[in-house]
């Protein structure tokens, strides 16, 4: 008889780890390295994406940068131009190459980002800098270990994105205060609701990238999927936090 309905026969299924008499140390330990090292990758690129902006910013860079002509645009453009690059061209990059793209990505964020530093104090930067980390460590952590399945929110989080970009571009030409802190507070929600979506994603894909020649693709890629999560967040909330010059 047939037997294709027989559960026990069936392949391991999304989100589960290896059964009784497989190694489930091995696959926890290994998950555990594998993430931390996605932190490492991103934490490492905010700091850079930071000391780069500072000094631009004290150097007179940004100043230069942003006040007229195409060299504004070029800097502000450039970093999307990579993202798209690495997503879409991971399986023809070497490991090596996508980590170059990410350390030039995060640099040339730095650049794009001294500009706040024209806008808004010091010190509110740095509050708003905190408590972005505070809310993303939280959210991250949650999504990590909460046993909800939060892939239902995947494609609802991505329109959310669509039409904050839409919403934003609109927002160029209305110039109106009042639909920017919507807009800002909407990219807030959007992106705290992506680090604990992005989080679990990653922590689910582990047990197909294991051991595989992905694997190193994926900590990078994971790393950039979290980095935005972070600096688009930042953005936003520097919009309600942060005190003009």
């Amino acid at each position: 008889m047939a037997d294709w309905n027989d559960t026990s026969r069936n392949a391991q299924r999304f989100g589960s780890v290896p059964r009784a008499g497989g190694d489930v140390a091995g696959y926890d330990e290994g998950l555990r390295k594998h993430m931390l090292s996605i932190y490492n990758y991103m934490s490492s690129g905010v700091l850079l994406t930071g000391i780069v902006a500072l000094l631009a910013f004290t150097s007179g860079t940004a100043e230069a940068i942003f006040t007229g002509g195409i060299l504004r645009w070029i800097v502000a453009l450039s970093p999307l131009a990579i993202v798209f690059a690495m997503s879409f061209g991971a399986n023809r990059f070497s490991t090596g190459t996508l980590q170059l793209m990410f350390w030039g990505f995060a640099t040339l964020m730095g650049l794009s980002l001294s500009s706040v530093f024209l806008v808004y104090t010091g010190g509110s930067i740095a509050t708003t800098f905190f408590a972005t980390a505070a809310a993303f460590a939280g959210l991250s952590l949650w999504g990590y270990t909460t046993k909800k399945d939060l892939s239902g929110m995947g494609s609802f989080l991505i329109m959310g994105v669509i039409g904050l970009i839409v919403a934003m571009v609109l927002n160029l030409f209305l110039q109106s205060p009042a639909f920017h802190y919507a807009i800002s507070f909407i990219g807030v929600l959007i992106f705290a609701g992506l680090t604990a979506y992005d989080t679990q994603r990653l922590k689910a894909e582990y047990q197909y990238l294991r051991g595989t020649e992905f694997a190193g693709k994926a900590v990078v890629l994971g790393a950039l999927s979290l980095y935005l999560d972070f600096i688009n967040m930042f953005q936003f909330l520097l919009t309600f936090l942060g005190n003009r010059e």
